[in-house]
């Protein structure tokens, strides 16, 4: 499913169209989306560079951590950073949000230490006005793709700092603005899901086209004690977790899908889930006292008991009567009987005949509902 992402975002959106748009959720109870945000932004960036993707570049708004820890990232990675000023770029919303350190170094009383960082990083010191924000994204982006028809990444690492800063409102027109911008090939954010209202949840699941939530595996026992069974299983969904991606089709139809991630070091692994967690959820669900499967036995027994009021036959065969007179004397007597009906009919009078074409055909409605019980 992870792989599945990344190749979506990988080929962007059709022209004319909205760019593909991911939804990253997690919980207190497992937060592991900095994680997927790590790999799915690692996958992004290494298509770009094979030259497999359908974006330039891709710029990264840094809200919740500095630019440095997606400089260490990259360089992990294995990727060439001194090059990366042509692929990524860094929006700073971390560093200093809201220029209270601009204007220290102007009075003179802290002093303006450089960065050093390799990678190219714009600051944005008033992270509450969407509109230059957004504009600055875009000024970023055509920096790498230049002013024609290329097109840019955009990937926002917590949707949450915004959404403690200004209105769902705003936030949902700056990424709806997005989408629709032309040299935007797709974008993806972090969402805190459990320090928001599930109206807010549920508007940026509506702007987006792709929501991957990150559940635990392990549920507590009782989350009022702190027993050692609970530590246990909160340190489980702090390297575990259940991930869960649901993708809506250009013709409306919607796909769900579940895999197993692990925390393994500095990475995360994608696998199906195991058998050993099919019984955990099996034991979630509430234990009934009956079986809604009969055993081979219990057919066999079924299939003796006598009905109440069933025809038994008494030695002879069971007949019961369909509204149909009986084709035992064959078809030529029946025409034959037929025939001189009509001739004794009075000619003064009409009556209407009617013969069944088949056996096929339904009983008539005059007929007992009740003909086949023995009363």
């Amino acid at each position: 499913m992870a792989e599945s992402i990344c190749r979506t975002l990988r080929d962007g959106g059709l022209e004319g169209e909205h760019a593909p748009a991911l939804t990253i959720k997690d919980t207190i109870l497992c937060p592991l989306g900095p994680f997927v945000l790590d790999h799915i932004l690692c996958q992004v960036c290494s298509s770009i560079l094979s030259h497999k993707s359908q974006s330039k570049g891709i710029v990264l708004v840094a809200l919740s951590r500095s630019p440095r820890y997606y400089e260490e990232l990259l360089k992990s990675q294995g990727y060439d950073v001194a090059s990366s000023s042509t692929w990524i770029k860094v929006l700073d919303c971390y560093s200093d949000p809201f220029g209270w350190k601009q204007k220290l170094v102007e009075k003179g009383i802290v002093e303006n230490r450089a960065t050093g960082s390799s990678i190219t990083v714009k600051l944005c010191q008033n992270v509450e006005d969407l509109e230059k924000l957004s504009s600055s994204i875009v000024e970023l982006g055509k920096e790498m793709v230049g002013d024609g028809k290329g097109r840019f990444m955009v990937a926002i690492d917590s949707v949450s700092e915004m959404l403690r800063l200004t209105s769902l409102t705003s936030v949902a027109v700056i990424l709806s603005n997005l989408r629709s911008h032309d040299n935007v090939s797709c974008l993806f954010w972090l969402l805190h899901s459990d320090l928001h209202d599930n109206g807010i949840t549920a508007a940026l699941e509506y702007v987006s086209s792709m929501q991957a939530s990150i559940e635990p595996m392990a549920h507590f026992v009782n989350e009022q004690k702190g027993n050692s069974e609970n530590r246990s299983w909160m340190e489980q969904n702090l390297r575990r977790g259940k991930f869960c991606v649901r993708f809506k089709r250009r013709n409306g139809r919607v796909r769900v899908m579940h895999e197993e991630l692990r925390v393994e070091k500095s990475s995360i692994k994608f696998s199906p889930l195991s058998s050993e967690d099919d019984l955990i959820s099996q034991s979630i669900v509430p234990k009934v006292r009956f079986n809604l499967q009969l055993s081979e036995k219990e057919r066999n027994d079924r299939a003796k008991v006598v009905l109440p009021f069933e025809h038994q036959g008494n030695g002879k065969n069971i007949q019961i009567y369909d509204g149909r007179k009986s084709l035992d004397a064959g078809e030529e007597g029946t025409k034959n009987a037929s025939v001189e009906r009509v001739q004794a009919i009075d000619p003064s009078k009409g009556e209407i005949i009617y013969f069944r074409d088949s056996d096929d055909e339904m009983p008539d409605s005059d007929e007992d509902p009740d003909d086949d019980l023995d009363i």
